[in-house]
């Protein structure tokens, strides 16, 4: 599922971006292999408990899962690295590249259907999922039903995605990708409200949702600053058909 995110991820983000189409194939190349490294380093540092006392157990990927927060800030990171190398508008690509963003943590979230996690309490609605038994919490063994959370955030993703394209050109940059770092946070806060399994908490909380309160609160603020800035109307980031003719 990963390596179709990233494929959509790229072929959408070179629609939006009108700097040069090769600048999208590099960053993909180096933000990749980056996140999965960094959701990795994550989850180590949030869930230690769940990785094997051994020498390969921080390695074994198959015995413990991936953290998306660090998996989205290390490949972001070293994907914006790469833009600001080669000297493009780092504002206008974050802004190009953010719907592209949504639409590959989408697909990427499929994947937990087929392996039954990111569920969430247990439920009687006609869209439970069933979880079989060897994968329900313990205190839940005699519930078959629970909210599929990876599906709300799919469907969360897909409408935020679709409202930064709708915004396109009438935010300034990099108004979108403020507004993706809050609105997928905002989600993330129900979702770790929600969520019954195994977790690091805090005082009692999951330690994500303190993670997704601050980055909420941090694109809120972000966005703000951005909007508030006195300028002229703000640029799409591909130029129309006309103006590419006439330069």
């Amino acid at each position: 599922m990963y390596a179709i995110a990233v494929i959509v991820a790229v072929i959408i983000t070179k629609r939006r971006y009108s700097g040069d189409p090769s600048l999208v194939d590099e960053v993909a190349l180096w933000g990749f292999p980056a996140g999965l490294i960094g959701g990795r380093l994550y989850h180590l540092a949030t869930s230690w408990n769940e990785v094997p006392h051994t020498w390969w157990g921080p390695f074994a990927v198959w015995k413990g899962g991936l953290g998306i927060w660090g998996g989205i800030a290390l490949g972001v990171a070293v994907g914006l690295w790469r833009v600001k190398r080669r000297g493009a508008d780092l504002p206008t690509f974050m802004d190009a590249g953010a719907p592209a963003l949504l639409v590959a943590q989408s697909i990427g979230r499929v994947g937990n259907w087929f392996n039954q996690e990111l569920f969430g309490k247990p439920t009687n609605l006609p869209w439970g999922l069933e979880i079989d038994p060897q994968h329900r919490p313990e205190q839940y063994l005699d519930r078959a039903t629970f909210h599929p959370v990876f599906l709300y955030e799919i469907i969360w993703n897909l409408a935020l995605a679709a409202l930064l394209v709708r915004l396109t050109g009438k935010v300034r940059a990099p108004g979108l990708f403020a507004l993706y770092v809050a609105g997928y946070s905002a989600f993330r806060i129900f979702a770790e409200l929600i969520r019954v399994d195994p977790a690091h908490h805090i005082f009692g909380l999951r330690l994500n949702l303190f993670v997704a309160v601050a980055l909420c609160i941090t694109g809120l603020v972000w966005f703000w600053r951005v909007a508030g800035r006195p300028a002229a109307r703000a640029a799409p980031p591909r130029a129309s058909a006309g103006s590419e003719r006439q330069g």
